[in-house]
């Protein structure tokens, strides 16, 4: 059963990936991802440093110099993978990440791991050459921090998923599509965000919000135990009971902190009944749907989770939407649509009610609907995969109360400036709806600490490879200036997985008063500072 008004009937997809936003997600603006448990932990607990496997292939020694030809051969040599050098024929492709602002890195080599053994062995080749390691999943890194002049692991080819029971056991470089469609097989689902071709690991560590997040809560609250090569060359299995510390922190800390990822075992749920929704309003609503919808959002049952889009497209202009997915039967969902539509107060465009089936759900929201499994993946040499690449900027802000009417009416008023600075690029203010499941952890349940939010707002513009720098300078001003206009509306936090290197006191505002704990896990397991990046967990 659907149901479909007004005079644009387009296909959801089509909503979606509509005008200068064909590289944008329904659930956030830019990196295409970016959406995302139940005990509490004391903030001084002691660090376990438990080694479930010693690392009998590396020697973690001082260092030797810059690695030779034949060191680099002798690497390529040990490793079940593959290593990619500057001077290999697949090079070029081999480095790329999501975000076309950092195609001119230059990685001193990319090695494909085939295994924790090869993690192990790439971990203390660099140590002992002075390189930095680089922890790679889906490349997707908001501030570039899955490349640079390291050396790249990536651990896209762990990338297996199996079912047994209640559990999941998933390689750390599976893609969100990959896993979404191995789960709808065993008729399970782990809660996680929209980007097909995120990797699991960098969602689920630094917190993972999702659309069915309020239900489910974060990807992070579902993982029971996971395997992590540390700065040591060690092996750990960490869960509740062993290792618990790096557990702790590994549910929301962020990736590339304490070490990498290599598989995680999570908490399934059966498949329930799904239903999604859309409503478009024209623009002169925009203010009146958004304060319709903070006030709907906050009252609404755990089952709905919804975002607010208020978006410059381009060509397309401006447009104000709400979207959804309901965990239950769709006449229940019609009806909080109609609450939603009256709050209003202004005829919507466009409302589109309808049921699906998980994956078919997932592959709406990632605006994969009509291209097939295989497609929906981003476009490699000798791949399907039909989803481009983009260059995009973005910040992220949290807000624990609707705003006023005048912090309503900055918000429209940053989009608006957006379409008459940028007409010709796609960006906007999208905030996605907390609470549910996500605010009933506590805050210090896991190193997640943003759990009293009403909503999480995401600023972002998004461009392609031929826009000037002119243009991506004007990006860049423009999310300055929104976010400090809509600062006094907003909690001082801000999403780690939207890592954002122009934020002043980023420490505070990704972890909060989960920081000190996170300081010391962080003294315990890489002392070295081995996984340093400019914005890593501080040694201090």
């Amino acid at each position: 059963m659907s149901r479909v008004e007004g005079p644009t009937p387009l296909s959801r997809r089509a909503f979606l990936r509509r005008g200068a936003l064909t590289a944008l997600g329904a659930s956030a603006l830019a990196g295409c991802g970016s959406g995302p448990s139940r005990t509490s932990s004391t903030a001084d607990s002691t660090t376990s440093s438990t080694t479930t496997t010693a690392a009998s292939t590396t020697t973690t020694s001082s260092e030797t110099g810059p690695p030779s030809a034949a060191d680099w051969s002798a690497l390529r040599d040990s490793l079940a993978g593959k290593l990619v050098l500057p001077a290999d024929a697949a090079y070029g492709d081999a480095k790329l990440v999501y975000d076309l602002r950092f195609e001119d890195s230059s990685p001193a080599a990319v090695a494909y791991a085939g295994s924790s053994t090869d993690v192990q062995r790439l971990i203390d080749f660099a140590r002992r050459h002075a390189i930095a390691p680089i922890p790679r999943s889906g490349g997707h890194s908001y501030a570039g921090y899955s490349t640079g002049g390291g050396l790249i692991v990536d651990v896209g080819a762990l990338n297996s998923v199996s079912v047994a029971g209640s559990t999941a056991t998933v390689g750390a470089g599976t893609r969100l599509v990959d896993l979404y469609s191995a789960l709808a097989t065993a008729g399970v689902l782990v809660p996680g965000g929209s980007c097909p071709s995120v990797g699991i690991a960098g969602l689920a560590l630094g917190g993972g919000v999702g659309v069915l997040g309020r239900k489910y809560g974060l990807t992070a609250d579902a993982i029971r135990s996971l395997t992590v090569v540390t700065a040591d060359g060690s092996v750990r299995h960490a869960d509740a009971a062993s290792e618990p510390d790096l557990y702790w922190a590994s549910r929301g800390g962020g990736g590339r902190n304490f070490g990498i990822a290599t598989a995680f075992d999570f908490a399934v749920k059966p498949i329930p009944p799904l239903a999604l929704f859309t409503l478009e309003f024209p623009w002169a609503a925009a203010a009146s749907l958004f304060g319709a919808w903070a006030d709907w959002i906050g009252r609404a049952p755990d089952e709905l989770w919804s975002n607010c889009l208020l978006l410059s497209a381009g060509s397309s202009g401006l447009i104000a939407r709400a979207t959804g997915v309901y965990v239950g039967e769709l006449a229940a969902l019609a009806a909080l649509v109609g609450q939603l539509a009256s709050a209003v107060g202004a005829a919507p465009s466009t409302n589109y009610v309808r049921a699906d089936g998980y994956l078919q759900a997932m592959l709406v929201e990632a605006g994969c609907a009509e291209i097939t499994l295989a497609q929906c993946h981003l476009q490699a040499p000798g791949t399907a995969g039909t989803l481009a690449r983009a260059a995009f900027a973005a910040k992220s802000a949290f807000f624990s109360t609707a705003p006023p009417s005048a912090g309503v009416a900055a918000i429209v008023d940053a989009v608006e400036s957006f379409q008459r600075e940028l007409p010709e690029l796609g960006g906007g203010l999208a905030f996605d709806g907390y609470g549910g499941a996500i605010n009933a952890v506590a805050a210090d349940a896991t190193a997640f600490v943003h759990r009293d939010a009403l909503c999480q707002l995401q600023m972002s513009g998004s461009w392609g490879s031929g826009t000037s720098a002119s243009s991506a300078a004007a990006v860049a001003a423009w999310l300055g200036e929104t976010a400090t206009r809509l600062a006094p509306y907003t909690n001082g936090e801000a999403y780690q997985n939207y890592i954002d290197p122009t934020l002043a006191d980023w420490p505070q505002a990704y972890y909060g008063a989960n920081l000190p704990r996170l300081e010391s896990i962080k003294r315990a397991y890489d002392p070295d500072d081995v996984f340093s990046f400019a914005q890593s967990i501080p040694l201090r």
